[in-house]
């Protein structure tokens, strides 16, 4: 299956829901990142959970999202558009641990539990939108329930999982979020508590190939459901030379210059992608030109 989500309504609007099935982009991710098990459910969670975020904006708008934590795979950052188009990295790839007491990966472990999770949007205004809660759990889908809830005011629930392969790979990844709008009801707010307690782990509805409109209708029991728009997800990094090169050359002329006298050239390696861009003498000569 494809990587794709869903975007719905229930309850005459009342009620907003995203379900997303991740599982090649966040494996494209932890190819990139060379990511292990623990650190990939960790950056695979947010990826989602921003994939998920990203599908409520509109045309060239996007956002950022970064997970600070006190636990050893330190910082989370990824970046998603309204067009399904996702990227991340972490600044410590390389962290595993046993399985937690539940039998899971120790993801609250690894990212910690101070620590904040931090929004901006860029909606093409003058300003950025920027939001920022503290962490609750470290286990990411309760964090960003939290961000909801705190920054947003909006009352939401969000759920993703990511299961590894004996290899590291990513064998099922994805999620939903679900948010109240005015006008919901408490009878229909205890239903959607009820529903969503005895709900199963995502993950593993994905690696039974479950769809996204099927996790929905897993979700809301029978429920009708009004689908408004399917949107691809993929793994989109916007790096390019030229976008290292106008960095590079807002570094300035001394700096620039220190760069042929030193190094003979300069090589950047993007953090997302770790694509690798080498600047020649002869290039960075033309920059200060």
């Amino acid at each position: 299956m494809m990587d794709y989500l869903v975007k719905a309504t229930l309850y005459d609007g009342m009620v907003r829901a995203y379900a997303a099935v991740s599982t090649h982009s966040i494996e494209e991710a932890r190819k990139r990142q060379d990511s292990w098990a623990t650190t990939t459910a960790a950056l695979g969670r947010t990826m989602t959970s921003t994939v998920l975020m990203g599908a409520m904006l509109k045309g060239e708008n996007k956002l950022t999202v970064k997970v600070e934590g006190n636990g050893p795979i330190g910082q989370i950052v990824t970046d998603a558009n309204a067009k399904g188009e996702v990227r991340g990295y972490v600044s410590n790839p390389h962290v595993d641990f046993e399985l937690n007491e539940k039998g899971k990966l120790d993801v609250k472990r690894a990212v910690g539990t101070e620590g904040s999770l931090s929004v901006v949007k860029d909606l093409g205004l003058k300003d950025y939108f920027t939001g920022s809660v503290p962490l609750v759990s470290g286990e990411i889908s309760e964090d960003f329930t939290y961000y909801f809830a705190l920054s947003e005011q909006t009352p939401s629930a969000v759920g993703t999982g990511v299961l590894i392969n004996p290899d590291h790979s990513v064998l099922a990844a994805g999620g939903f979020i679900v948010q109240l709008m005015p006008g919901a009801t408490e009878e229909m707010i205890d239903q959607l508590e009820k529903d969503i307690n005895d709900f199963p782990a995502v993950s593993s509805l994905i690696e039974e190939g479950k769809s996204p409109e099927e996790i929905l209708q897993i979700l809301f029991k029978g429920e009708k459901i009004n689908y408004l728009e399917t949107l691809p997800i993929q793994f989109s990094c916007e790096c390019s030379k030229e976008r290292i090169g106008r960095a590079i050359k807002g570094l300035g002329e001394a700096e620039i210059k220190d760069m042929i006298e030193k190094d003979k050239g300069a090589e950047a390696t993007c953090h997302f992608c770790n694509e690798i861009y080498t600047f020649t003498e002869e290039d960075l000569e033309e920059m200060i030109k």
